[in-house]
């Protein structure tokens, strides 16, 4: 179930927070009624990561290893064609 607080409860409910934090749920903070961020365990929050940083270290890695340079135009027309090509 969406759980959806007032920011106020970070300071006044923190451990009904902490709660549904640990059952692995994310809660959608709100400020005068409009959304403002979203609070995620650190576990959540490295499920979502965790891939990037591992694909940000490869790419890290692979540039290391090679010396040819493609200017910001060249890597986007490469990758617009590659999904167009879907």
């Amino acid at each position: 179930m969406l759980q959806i607080r007032p920011v106020s409860d970070l300071r006044n409910k923190f451990s009904d927070i902490e709660k549904i934090l640990n059952a692995g749920e994310p809660v959608y903070l709100t400020k005068n009624g409009y959304g403002a961020m979203v609070v995620l365990s650190l576990e959540e929050y490295s499920k979502l990561t965790d891939s990037a940083e591992l694909a940000l270290d490869k790419a890290d890695k692979a540039a290391g290893e090679n010396s040819a340079c493609m200017s910001h135009e060249e890597v986007f027309e490469n990758l617009r064609g590659k999904l167009n090509a879907r």
